[in-house]
């Protein structure tokens, strides 16, 4: 209960805030974004995106959304392309001797030179007919897919079939409210307020709460909203970052979100589902709520020209099916990011800070939890992130970070590596014991160039 409250009062306090922050100015309402295949189209022959739900101010400053503002490279009023890359070099503290880094679903290696993640994809919008198609690329590709164990479940069905696919969804709008989207296919996940695409983010790499839950899910979902200002989502996935079903139920979900102002926004999701192999029984719930709020702007400073807040809170349990109960299989996790631009918006800096409780093995961690955790002992972890960002076009940044994470137990990857001499192959080494340790601090230089 005690973490509970401070969860609460860090949300409470993030709220206030913002609250007492100057009110927005009223041409903040004239930047809009363009929509993409995922909100409500604009019709054709609209000329006042005001209107658009979700859309109806610029909110390219939140965290987790996309800072793209202008969409040059468009085939047709119909069709949106988009290109995507990120890169980095990382270097670890730790010196492991395999280049390899543990602890984070970010960065996957140590001093080397990585494509992150490439991406290029289309969006289309039809006399109704919605959809996207993405095809990706890159090291963090890897980290993510690697963990999605239904693959071996079946003739068929593999994750080579699909890990080249960021995005694949089609869908019929409907006018009806302030717009209705229902689709399918394979979507990038709703959970955590972080981006699966890290130029989305604040922070370079993601807090441990949003790492800790699905970077994708494939299934259907509606997409509703009552007005400019709200957006409401039922979900049916097949699983828990898997793209085939452990048991024969589906997973359900539900989001909302809801921008009354400019200058705040709220959002609250929601997942359920039978997840463990073999045990039908046994029901995963998860929930997070997330606050973001401007609490200063002065557009043409040639100092602080912008300040806001986020906080993202998870909570999450497993019961049933004969395993640990939800007192001992549960996460609780906060991430909380003030971040601040400068020089008329052509600089930015960010400092999170994060803490995560994870009593057994109810959510994914890196390396696998019989690394670090053994039998599934307790875990608790902390860390704090500082990111500099240089915007060096609207298309073009260049980041630094240094994040350093500290656990309880032996968790991050240690001088001798975590990867075996034959590499892990299908004769291990049986003599090979991973080097993981409590601590690691890791520098980051990273490019992000989208379109």
């Amino acid at each position: 209960m005690k973490r509970f409250r401070t969860m609460l009062v860090s949300s409470l306090v993030a709220l206030l805030a913002v609250s007492i922050a100057r009110p927005p100015q009223t041409a903040w309402a004239d930047a809009t974004s363009a929509p993409s295949a995922g909100e409500a189209p604009e019709k054709e022959a609209a000329s006042d995106t005001s209107e658009v739900p979700l859309q109806y101010a610029d909110f390219t400053w939140m965290n987790g959304q996309s800072k793209q503002k202008d969409f040059p490279f468009t085939f047709s009023k119909y069709v949106t392309p988009s290109l995507y890359l990120d890169t980095y070099y990382a270097y670890s503290g730790n010196h492991p001797r395999d280049n390899t880094v543990t602890g984070t679903a970010s960065t996957g290696r140590h001093n080397e030179f990585q494509l992150n993640l490439a991406s290029i994809g289309f969006d289309w919008n039809y006399r109704n007919v919605i959809g996207r198609i993405s095809i990706q690329y890159g090291s963090m590709m890897s980290i993510v897919q690697d963990l999605d164990g239904t693959a071996s479940r079946g003739r068929s069905f593999t994750v080579q079939n699909l890990r080249y696919v960021r995005e694949a969804t089609v869908g019929y709008h409907l006018d009806a409210l302030h717009g209705i989207n229902i689709e399918g296919g394979i979507f990038m996940s709703y959970m955590g307020l972080e981006s699966y695409l890290l130029a989305e983010n604040w922070n370079y790499s993601r807090s441990l709460v949003c790492e800790s839950t699905p970077f994708y899910f494939q299934g259907v979902r509606a997409q509703i909203f009552p007005s400019k200002y709200l957006k409401i989502e039922p979900w049916l996935m097949n699983g828990w970052q898997t793209y085939g079903k452990w048991n024969n139920t589906p997973a359900a979900g539900l989001s909302v979100h809801w921008r009354p102002t400019p200058s705040l926004g709220f959002a609250a999701n929601f997942y359920t589902g039978s997840d463990t192999r073999g045990q039908p029984s046994r029901l995963r719930f998860h929930h997070d709520h997330s606050v973001v709020g401007k609490l200063y702007e002065a557009p043409q400073s040639k100092g602080l020209s912008k300040l806001a807040i986020s906080v993202n809170n998870h909570a999450g349990f497993e019961s049933g099916g004969g395993g640990p109960s939800a007192r001992n299989a549960h996460m609780l996790g906060s991430a909380v990011a003030l971040r601040g631009w400068f020089g008329k918006d052509r600089w930015a800096a960010t400092i999170r800070g994060e803490v995560v409780s994870n009593p057994s093995r109810y959510l994914a961690q890196f390396p696998p939890p019989g690394f670090a955790q053994g039998g599934g002992e307790s875990f608790r972890v902390w860390g704090l992130t500082a990111t500099t960002e240089y915007f060096v076009t609207d298309f073009f940044t260049l980041r630094a970070e240094v994040l350093h994470r500290r656990a309880n137990v032996p968790f991050f990857a240690g001088a001798g590596g975590t990867t075996s001499p034959d590499g892990f192959a299908d004769t291990a080494t049986t003599s090979f014991v991973p080097d993981v340790v409590k601590s690691q601090t890791l520098g980051i230089l990273a490019a992000n160039f989208r379109l």
